[in-house]
């Protein structure tokens, strides 16, 4: 991180089936975000479509390039003047019965600058919850970086959060970007620890933006939304509810860690 980012920020929601009102309420937060001052701002996995309806994603997911939610991101990016990185959306996969889970970024003029498709798919099972997630979703399988005014940012999507190789795969970055929406059960027990670790072992800022409450269809999502710093201190977090959370982004908070902790340059990968 290179020059000074003053502020970011993380957008929490409560989404449901209808696309239309969840753009809109996306909007209201993107709005209060940067009168907050941000010039980043994250939204949520599935922000703009939460449904246990599975042909309602394919119904609504679009070819990358063209449809209503990217529209928005875009519009609302330039807009605005902030840079977005947008949740995740349905994009079109190969098979005809699935989707891509994407995260797309769009920069402060509404060009689009990355792409991520979620590689690690959700799986749970107990006698009240059942996810599988590659039932409708067809994995990504390419790490994803990519230069911004807070430098290097890595993207992840949720679940990903447990297999810490993905972001050793990174490499060096400034911050991790992570939409997400984590069930009540599976936060409650893990969301915090996973947050700040990936943040600690990396040495970089790392920011959650979470679905959290209870959505139309009876599903509850953990909420929780963070931004970390590299010595895993939270420097905001929002419980519950559709929100708004800002931190800045300090660049010699950065440095300082690097430099009397230099874990980084203590691996040994020719070892493993």
């Amino acid at each position: 991180m290179t020059q000074p980012f003053p502020k970011i920020a993380a957008l929490q929601t409560v989404s449901g089936p209808d696309v239309a009102a969840n753009l809109a309420v996306a909007d209201e937060l993107i709005s209060e975000a940067v009168a907050r001052g941000a010039r980043m701002v994250a939204l949520p996995e599935h922000f703009a479509l939460m449904s246990s309806d599975e042909a309602a994603k394919i119904r609504a997911r679009e070819h990358e390039g063209c449809g209503p939610i990217q529209d928005f991101l875009s519009e609302a990016a330039a807009r605005y003047g902030v840079w977005i990185v947008g949740g995740t959306l349905p994009l079109a996969a190969n098979a005809s019965d699935k989707t891509h889970n994407t995260a797309l970024v769009f920069d402060d003029r509404g060009n689009q600058v990355a792409r991520y498709d979620k590689i690690h798919l959700f799986g749970f099972s107990t006698s009240g919850e059942h996810y599988d997630e590659a039932a409708g979703i067809e994995p990504g399988a390419r790490v994803v970086c990519f230069d911004s005014p807070a430098g290097r940012v890595g993207l992840a999507v949720c679940y990903d959060l447990r297999f810490p190789e993905l972001f050793r795969a990174m490499g060096e970055v400034d911050l991790i970007v992570l939409p997400a929406a984590f069930t009540h059960t599976t936060g409650q027990a893990h969301w915090e620890t996973l947050l700040r670790a990936r943040a600690i072992e990396n040495q970089c800022f790392l920011v959650a933006a979470a679905q959290g409450g209870l959505h139309p269809h009876g599903r509850r999502t953990w909420g929780h939304s963070m931004i970390v710093d590299p010595w895993g201190d939270i420097l905001a977090c929002r419980p519950e509810g559709a929100g708004v959370i800002v931190a800045e982004l300090d660049p010699a908070r950065l440095a300082m860690v690097r430099h009397c902790l230099p874990a980084l340059n203590h691996r040994r990968p020719e070892l493993f």
